[in-house]
């Protein structure tokens, strides 16, 4: 079986049967099942997560990239990595090339909340020459899927 193929297909849809998964991949379901609880022991799967337009619910949300310049003395990336990645408000954390070193992602339910996370969390911390943080506005797409854009049936109508 073609991992590569399993697994961009798993990235796609992970809500995707393993029935279907077997039909595009020419297997049987039993062999997905196996190789999907194989690939979560090695830890290539590490998790699934859905795609929430928040937009469209009553709740307030609101996220944040901040770009994080380090000073040269710090112990290493993966050191410094593993302080940021150990507090909660941290969703995702990337090592970057280019003119600051990390980038993280924050969310919370309100502009105040993740602004606030610079202040009390990021500045004090040993280490930090420097922050940039942007403001999610609006979501139009995120992992491949449209977000806020309403669907429109493209099909037509052939009448005799």
């Amino acid at each position: 079986m073609d991992r590569i193929k399993l697994l961009k297909l798993i990235e796609k849809n992970a809500m995707e049967t393993p029935e279907n998964l077997a039909i595009k991949l020419g297997t049987d379901a039993e062999s997905v099942k196996k190789e999907i609880k194989a690939l979560q022991d090695e830890g290539i799967i590490a998790g699934y997560r859905a795609i929430i337009d928040w937009d469209k619910t009553e709740n307030d949300w609101a996220a944040v990239y901040i770009e994080l310049k380090v000073a040269p003395g710090v112990k290493g990336y993966d050191d410094f990595a593993n302080r940021l990645y150990q507090i909660p408000q941290v969703n995702n954390v990337y090592l970057m090339s280019g003119g600051y070193d990390f980038l993280l992602v924050i969310e919370g339910q309100s502009l105040k909340d993740v602004a606030l996370f610079v202040a009390e969390h990021l500045s004090p911390m040993e280490g930090v020459t420097s922050t940039t943080t942007h403001f999610v506005l609006k979501k139009y797409k995120e992992n491949g899927k449209l977000l806020g854009v309403e669907k429109t049936d493209e099909r037509q109508v052939i009448t005799f």
